[in-house]
């Protein structure tokens, strides 16, 4: 297993996604395993605080495991603790339809 808040893989030192405020990243786990979220802030070595937003593919606003989500290469500009509102001013029409696209997960 990946340790997520690390920028680099002992195999060969290549960049890997990084936890961090605007990073892209999927869940894995939960009712809403399969969708996409935007990270807004790191809480600890184990919880961060991420968005859907809502209104784009119905990921509320809540704390999650690191363990529960897999973070995608895509990145969104924003600084922590962002607002719904000004996340939504961030998104170009590339990144909600990506943000949009649901994806199964295999178990």
């Amino acid at each position: 297993m990946v340790d997520l808040l690390c920028s680099r893989n002992s195999e060969g030192g290549r960049e890997l996604p990084v936890v961090e405020a605007g990073r892209i990243c999927v869940k894995i786990t939960g009712r809403e395993a399969g969708n996409k979220c935007i990270i807004v802030d790191v809480i600890d070595k184990n919880f961060i605080l991420i968005t859907g937003p809502k209104q784009v593919n119905n990921v509320k606003r809540r704390r999650v495991n690191v363990s529960h989500i897999e973070p995608t290469e895509r990145k969104v500009n924003i600084s922590r603790g962002e607002s719904d509102e000004d996340i939504m001013k961030a998104l170009d029409e590339e990144t909600l339809n990506f943000l949009r696209e649901p994806i199964k997960i295999k178990l």
